[in-house]
């Protein structure tokens, strides 16, 4: 109880927002590189590692692999069954998250300073051995394939599946990283030892550190953590061709209410313009009910409770998509007034008043991100990855404020495309054709 105590004290005591975060490379005598953030008045640390690649690495007929593996890293571990490795947890008064996307696997720590080394030996053990025991897989496998079958019956993700299917291809993209029902259930052991072998390497590490440590304490701790990784992993992916063109597709499903999926091209988060599209994005449908699109399909006609829109820059592909759900009997409406709306913006751009309105928010909600370790080691891996440089939270607002309303208008005629959106429609819509093409 009293390692809860101090646990609960320390996360409390970082969560004031940061001006300032002061950020150092650390290289450990190994080769492995993080960035630092020291805060020795809290005895307490946040390590975030991320390995790029994620479900994404799934070897072909296998699909669901790394994500059945990463829900298995908790299960057992070294010595110990799954229900050793959470007493373990628990009684170092440290908490561990493992989360796997389609770029990325990522494993995240808390612990206290005083209980560094145990919580750490324990982490170790979580990544390098891993028991896989097949009770353990078993009973994840069903956890998974449970989730599955609640997914087949969900109209948002059957729209979400058919509008990846139609964007991506043949690249993973196109299917869930969950896996299928079918690839799920053939997984062998084996199988989960080959995905394990294939996400965790050194040429795909990525770590933030946050805390109660110096620089050299640092990279000596990094070497017992994941020194005994292999220097290689599998192959990382091609890059994906959005294939997906403008049209209308409906996934007949009996409910009252139609969802749709919509997107398009995007934009990749390295290119100079971004920053202009993301000022794009929120006047156009990333701002709530301020945004264009609250205002035309929710408050002017009552067509839907919300409606968003919002940048997808991945990996490997770059796409603008939204969201929006209505009534059988009004979705066609909603789909012309999202098609108009995105047609003004692409022809007209945005106002002054606009401009002002949205660089504000995205300026002023930047600094709260920084609302305690946990949070301020996860943007670290984040800059990271996108090979942004050690200053850029120092700098990015005034990227923002550099944005012109010039530089959007041009943004919006090159980036939003309306004869290219193409909505996934499910539901049973009235007056809304298929004009999707084989």
């Amino acid at each position: 109880m009293r390692f809860v105590m101090i646990f609960a004290v320390a996360v409390a005591a970082a969560l004031p927002a940061r001006a300032e975060v002061k950020i150092e490379e650390v290289v450990s005598p190994g080769g492995i590189t993080a960035w630092l953030v020291r805060e020795p008045s809290i005895p307490f640390m946040a390590l975030e590692m991320r390995f790029r690649g994620g479900a994404s690495l799934d070897a072909a007929g296998k699909r669901g692999a790394i994500n059945l593996m990463t829900g298995l890293l908790e299960e057992g571990a070294g010595d110990l069954d799954a229900r050793g490795f959470a007493r373990a947890q628990e009684s170092l008064a440290a908490s561990f998250g493992y989360d796997v996307g389609d770029d990325s696997l990522s494993v995240s720590a808390r612990f206290l300073s005083e209980n560094r080394a145990d919580a750490l030996e324990l982490l170790r053990k979580s990544i390098i051995e891993p028991t896989f025991a097949d009770t353990a897989l078993e009973r994840v496998r069903e956890q998974v394939l449970a989730g599955r079958r609640a997914d087949a019956k969900d109209p948002n993700e059957i729209a979400r599946l058919t509008f990846d299917a139609m964007t991506y291809g043949d690249h993973p993209y196109a299917t869930a990283y969950e896996g299928t029902i079918e690839s799920v259930t053939a997984l062998t052991r084996d199988d989960i030892v080959a995905a394990h072998k294939a996400v965790f390497a050194k040429d795909r590490i990525y770590v933030g550190a946050v805390g109660d440590i110096t620089a050299q304490e640092l990279g000596v701790m990094l070497d017992t953590l994941l020194g005994d990784l292999p220097e290689t992993g599998a192959p990382m992916p091609k890059p994906a061709a959005v294939t997906i063109e403008g049209g209308t597709t409906v996934v007949e499903f009996e409910t009252p209410q139609s969802v749709a999926i919509f997107g398009q091209n995007g934009i990749a988060q390295d290119d100079p313009d971004f920053f202009a599209a993301n000022v794009l994005n929120r006047v156009l449908g990333g701002g709530g009910f301020e945004s264009r699109l609250m205002t035309e399909v929710r408050e002017k006609r009552g067509l839907t409770y919300g409606v968003s829109s919002f940048l997808v820059p991945q990996d490997y592909a770059e796409t603008v998509q939204g969201q929006v759900a209505s009534a059988n009997d009004s979705i066609a409406e909603a789909v012309n007034v999202i098609r108009d709306e995105w047609a003004r913006a692409a022809n007209e751009g945005i106002t002054e008043e606009e401009l002002i309105g949205a660089k504000t928010y995205i300026t002023g909600a930047y600094p709260l991100r920084f609302n305690g370790n946990g949070p301020i080691a996860r943007i670290m891996v984040g800059m990271q990855m996108l090979g942004l440089p050690i200053d850029y939270i120092a700098t990015r607002n005034k990227k923002v404020d550099a944005v012109t309303l010039d530089d959007v208008r041009r943004v919006a005629g090159t980036l939003l495309n309306p004869d290219q959106l193409h909505f996934v429609v499910v539901g049973k819509p009235v007056g809304l054709a298929d004009t999707a093409t084989d």
